[in-house]
């Protein structure tokens, strides 16, 4: 996966989820890496030093881990978002259900 799709997926993430209490503990724990996503993926920084794309990789490990997802079946989608991400979860844990 790059850094474009990783920090559009968790920009995504932080915008919507940020106030969500069941992801309270991921954000507090990410404070760096989640915003630092979306200033990114929105254009309002241009490029990161190494340390801060280090933040970014980690904080999608630790997302995809939570959604016991690997990046090698993100890489799979045909539109990598924060919903394909999320849709490809679900699936993995519910085998048979579709997802409306």
């Amino acid at each position: 996966m790059n850094l474009a799709d990783k920090t559009g997926v968790l920009g995504q993430l932080w915008i919507q989820f940020r106030d969500d209490e069941e992801f309270e503990t991921f954000m507090e724990y990410n404070d760096i890496g989640l915003p630092m996503a979306y200033y990114l993926a929105e254009g309002l920084v241009k490029e990161l030093t190494p340390l801060g794309e280090q933040y970014i990789h980690e904080t999608f490990d630790m997302f995809s881990k939570a959604l016991d997802i690997s990046e090698e079946e993100i890489d799979g989608l045909e539109s990598i978002n924060l919903d394909s991400v999320l849709e490809l979860s679900y699936s993995k844990k519910n085998p048979g259900d579709q997802v409306e």
